[in-house]
């Protein structure tokens, strides 16, 4: 057998997206799905967006790369406006999530190396966590499935159970460098971190003079009614590696850091040719428009609580599938008595609702930020019917 044009590492279904049209995809044969996925987390205002593509196509034709050779100017309003609107000084683009959480790690060993502390590069990471597919960030998780295959891991990452703080304290040794941590996780199964969790690394790192990463590349960018998610907790991180909806579609992601954190990140450390071209910066600077502003924020905290409220009403229709709702925002997860995939395949192709399956048995329901009520009225309207006549799949 020959293998495929394509590199077979995806189980591609056979839906085959060729257009969009605000929160709904139309497949190549005009069968048309409503878009609860959002490119996982991607597509924030949705497939047509005006000032989106407007603001693409204007700087496609006007100039889409030079390299970080010469000044940016397109790059460093766009930096600022993250810095304004952040706990952060400081930003280096990328071009996606793994990147930016490579930048973070490599952020966080520089700060302490750049004193002279060449021991601590050791980042206390956690259960279920997902930082990405390259090999700094896979050997940052503990999931095995991704391991498999590209052993030996890279060291200098500890795992500890999630949201347990004490789990976290006593990890801490002479070679710990920081903590990485996604506030909610995403592919681990849509589970926001506590309060007394969050503030609590916050407090050790500050303890211990430890750098606190977050991973913000499925929960930022407006995602959960706040800018980042790190706000819903009362702290600031000193490091952060946002991605996804920050373009919009288009390939971009940043580290974000205080002027302390990126002591070590002087000329010459990292780089990147494409990170931070015009065309991205367009893009993101489309999106803030769009989100960074109280009025957005607001609405995506008012839809995603209508949205939950409905869920949790929902469930206790079918007792024997769903057990619990959780998220924040328009990050949500519905957590199912039996195996997610089976149901969230049954949706796509059945009742052309497209969601994202996710660890811990749970269905990922990530709209665009843009939906209006005929799209939550059209959710559960597939949702439902789905449900109904969904007949849970014999054990193999």
């Amino acid at each position: 057998m020959s293998i495929t044009p394509l590199m077979p590492v995806y189980p591609r279904c056979g839906v085959r997206p060729v257009r969009g049209d605000h929160c709904h995809l139309i497949d190549e044969d005009g069968t048309r799905y409503l878009d609860f996925a959002s490119g996982i987390a991607v597509n924030l205002l949705g497939h047509s967006h005006e000032g989106l593509i407007g603001a693409i196509q204007r700087q496609a034709a006007t100039l889409i790369h030079v390299s970080n050779l010469y000044g940016s100017p397109q790059g460093e309003a766009l930096a600022q406006r993250l810095v304004d609107k952040t706990f952060a000084d400081t930003v280096f683009f990328t071009n996606s999530g793994a990147e930016a959480v490579e930048c973070a790690i490599k952020t966080a060993r520089a700060y302490h190396q750049a004193a002279g502390s060449e021991n601590r590069h050791e980042l206390i990471t956690f259960t279920s966590a997902f930082h990405g597919r390259t090999m700094a960030t896979i050997s940052a998780s503990n999931q095995e499935k991704m391991h498999k295959g590209f052993m030996p891991l890279l060291g200098g990452f500890k795992y500890v159970e999630f949201d347990d703080l004490e789990g976290a304290k006593a990890a801490i040794g002479p070679d710990t460098a920081g903590f990485l941590v996604e506030p909610i996780q995403g592919e681990g199964g849509i589970r926001p971190a506590s309060d007394a969790f969050m503030k609590g690394l916050r407090t050790l790192a500050d303890e211990n003079d430890l750098m606190l990463v977050l991973d913000e590349v499925q929960c930022g960018v407006a995602r959960t009614g706040k800018l980042y998610a790190y706000e819903h907790y009362g702290i600031e991180p000193d490091i952060l590696a946002t991605a996804k909806g920050i373009g919009g579609g288009f390939p971009l992601g940043a580290c974000l850091a205080t002027e302390k954190a990126a002591r070590g990140m002087g000329f010459g450390t990292h780089g990147s040719t494409y990170g931070g071209n015009p065309l991205a910066m367009a893009a993101g600077t489309a999106v803030m428009d769009a989100v960074a502003n109280d009025e957005f924020l607001a609405e995506v905290t008012e839809k995603g609580e209508r949205i939950r409220t409905r869920l949790e009403q929902f469930i206790g229709n079918y007792p024997d599938l769903f057990e619990l709702v959780r998220g924040k925002g328009l990050m949500l997860g519905l957590k199912m008595k039996v195996e997610s995939r089976p149901f969230f395949v049954h949706l796509r192709d059945n009742h052309q609702l497209l969601t994202v399956a996710a660890g811990d048995n749970t269905l990922r329901v990530l709209p665009p930020l843009v939906i209006g009520d005929a799209e939550i009225e059209e959710f559960f309207d597939k949702l439902s019917a789905g449900a109904a006549d969904y007949v849970v799949p014999e054990p193999a």
